[in-house]
């Protein structure tokens, strides 16, 4: 575990604290630590240098922030004022074992913001917030049926090359080594 702050004041103290506890394993550099504690006041990207499991205590961040701390690996958001050294511990082994927690308003802020992200950036392109496209979700769909790719094509109006190609670039992106195997995958993933 490693322990991230703008204020070296508060690094100290926060490293102090967390080395206290037993089964903890404080490291200096992030990439060597499965879980890093950052008390931010502003500037969370200057900040970490690599994705990974993030518990992040700091007053109601903005939007933009809150985004930048997801692609950081947010796990576990803490108020400022409950960041206690219990509280702390609870949520170092919560990220850990990757189980999540927001409080409510910031859950409440990011699907609003996921929300807004679908409808201006994502549907316009025919993209989706999982892994599939529309029309790749629709072709796999149809081929777990058993359609062939003539059916599929005439069922969406399509060119069978464009079916191909959907499946193609699907195939290639994803790794998948066949159609079995993409439709395995959408599947597993529960994304058909």
């Amino acid at each position: 575990m490693a322990v991230r702050a703008t204020d070296p004041l508060v690094q100290v103290g926060v490293t102090g604290e967390l080395s206290k506890a037993a089964g903890l394993l404080l490291v200096d550099d992030e990439a060597d630590a499965d879980v890093v504690v950052a008390v931010a006041e502003s500037g969370l990207r200057t900040m970490l240098s690599a994705p990974t499991r993030l518990v992040l205590v700091a007053d109601e961040p903005r939007e933009g922030e809150l985004w930048a701390a997801l692609e950081y690996g947010l796990v576990v958001l803490i108020p400022r004022a409950e960041a206690t050294p219990q509280r702390l511990l609870r949520a170092i082994a919560d990220a850990h074992h990757e189980r999540g927690h927001l409080p409510a308003d910031q859950l409440g802020d990011l699907l609003r913001g996921l929300s807004r992200l679908h409808e201006n950036t994502l549907a316009p392109r025919d993209l989706t917030l999982s892994v599939l496209s529309r029309r790749e979700t629709e072709v796999v769909r149809l081929l777990s049926e058993g359609l062939g790719t003539a059916e599929i094509a005439t069922k969406l109006n399509y060119s069978e090359r464009t079916v191909k190609n959907i499946l193609h670039d699907l195939q290639a992106r994803l790794g998948l080594r066949n159609r079995a195997h993409a439709v395995a995958h959408a599947l597993r993933q529960g994304l058909i």
